[in-house]
């Protein structure tokens, strides 16, 4: 008995002595007074210079990992059956509404526990909710995969070609060992990103990327497999890529302190994982889905063709563009879960105020080019004239809307380091269900403005969004949050040492 409440004291002592900051620099000295090591100036450039350069190669990795799939769709197109490439089309976004985009969202919740462990030093806990997770994840795969057997007759029911729902089926079916190596990528990814440990990421998924075209060529191709050869691809690449993670976590000195271990224990973190995993998932997802909702409904539109490929050309942009500030988030939920965790509030704070200018500066920039090709931009996708003088009717919106995804990312980032999932959860269920999506219905159907209607109101929830979440994160007080952050760590070491 003596012996626990000794161990107790020991797991709680550091709840009161805040722990070093990312840069090495105590908050406080052995008086209580803040050290000021440098300037504020020298300060920012110094949490500028950090977050950058994390970013950056985060960027690397979002686009290698999503660009296996546009391989695999393009490998499809050149096969030269358009039955199988518009299946293949229809299947990889039904894929990500109702299995991907989950699983990237539910993982998010790692980015809170292993983040806050990592700079509350307690590596052991580490490794238990990475296991957990991938046990967790690879559990949603399940009810996913039986989904994904019925592809077809629920793309029946929303009236589409038979054929074409068929080879979406067959596809879908063969990406489903892709789903499950998605769920244990997710999971690593987090693990490694936590650690701000982004280069071994960088090397496996680019990698795995020039390795899937070979591969991807010789199913398709040299095999003769069509569709099926390219999901197969996919999966085969999603694992190589989670073989690579596995061996550097395993025998690199790096990964030492927080190697995963497999034990019945980790188990034990499912209900508190899956209490920060779900309003993570959703809070990703709703945000997904009513842009896929954006697309349904302009195939309602008076000349849905031309309609529907313009929203499509102006999605497929705004998408990629979209790994430049998730990579930001992405470092944002590491330096803000970091220091919150070592119970640095004042670094936290500061790393957030650095994200939120780099994501201006971003979306300056972007929004600049974006806007002076407004006359070219459309040739990337198609040679109809129509079309281009559409999409460059569609510029100045897509100008707001890059702009509304920097801060997004940026703030949703910070979300998910300091905890609050599901209060962003409820803002995106709010902003694009009962605004966006309903004034979409208003200025593409009953204004007339068809798919800059459409647009317009999506780009209303997503300023909906950003406007709510700048407020929550302006009213946050770090301090406390660092006090909950550090509570929450000790409080589950104490219960995993009893």
């Amino acid at each position: 008995m003596e012996s626990s409440r000794e161990m107790n004291k020991e797991l709680a002592a550091p709840l009161l002595v805040p722990r070093k900051s990312g840069d090495g620099q105590e908050n406080n000295n052995n008086n209580g007074v803040e050290v000021v090591a440098s300037s504020s100036e020298s300060t920012f450039c110094q949490e500028l210079k950090r977050v950058s350069s994390m970013a950056a190669p985060m960027v690397a990795v979002t686009v290698s990992q999503y660009l296996l799939q546009v391989v695999s769709l393009m490998m499809v197109g050149h096969f030269g059956i358009l039955v199988s490439f518009s299946g293949v089309a229809i299947a990889t976004s039904f894929a990500e509404v109702t299995g991907f985009s989950v699983l990237l969202g539910m993982s998010g919740a790692l980015e809170t526990l292993c983040g806050q462990t990592y700079g509350a030093e307690e590596y052991r806990k580490f490794g238990n909710y990475t296991w957990c997770a991938i046990v967790t994840l690879t559990l949603v795969c399940l009810p996913i995969s039986l989904v994904w057997i019925f592809t077809d007759k629920i793309l029946l029911l929303f009236s589409q070609d038979p054929e074409i729902s068929h080879a979406a089926r067959e596809y879908c079916i063969y990406l489903i060992p892709a789903l499950f190596g998605h769920a244990v990528l997710q999971a690593l990814t987090r693990y490694f990103q936590t650690q701000s440990m982004i280069f071994p990421m960088v090397f496996s998924s680019i990698t795995a990327l020039c390795l899937h075209v070979p591969i991807c060529w010789g199913l398709v191709f040299k095999l003769g497999l069509g569709h099926v050869g390219a999901a197969l691809a996919i999966g085969v690449s999603y694992w190589l890529n989670v073989v690579w993670l596995a061996i550097y976590m395993i025998y690199s000195p790096a990964c030492q302190k927080t190697k995963i271990v497999f034990s019945s224990n980790a188990l034990l973190s499912i209900p508190e994982f899956l209490k920060l995993a779900i309003p993570s998932g959703l809070m990703f997802c709703f945000e997904w889905w009513s842009f896929e909702v954006l697309t349904l409904l302009a195939g309602i539109l008076p000349n849905p063709q031309l309609e529907t490929a313009v929203l499509s050309i102006c999605l497929n942009t705004t998408t990629l563009h979209y790994f430049i500030p998730y990579a930001v988030g992405a470092s944002a939920s590491t330096r803000v879960s970091n220091e919150l965790g070592a119970g640095n509030p004042k670094t936290a704070k500061g790393a957030v105020r650095v994200v939120v200018i780099l994501g201006v500066a971003e979306a300056a920039i972007v929004s600049t080019v974006f806007i002076s090709c407004r006359h070219v931009l459309g040739y990337a996708y198609s040679n109809d004239k129509e079309v281009i003088d559409y999409v460059a009717e569609m510029a100045p919106l897509l100008c707001v809307s890059v702009t509304a995804d920097s801060l997004i990312g940026a703030l949703s980032g910070i979300a998910r380091g300091g905890g609050f999932q599901e209060i962003g959860a409820y803002v995106n269920l709010g902003a694009y269900y009962l605004v966006g999506i309903p004034m979409g219905l208003l200025l593409g159907f009953h204004l007339q403005l068809r798919a800059k209607g459409l647009w317009m109101g999506t780009l209303s929830g997503s300023l909906t969004q950003v406007i709510i979440l700048a407020i929550v994160t302006a009213l946050i007080d770090w301090q406390k949050e660092a006090t909950k952050a550090r509570e929450r760590v000790v409080e589950n070491s104490i219960k995993a040492h009893i």
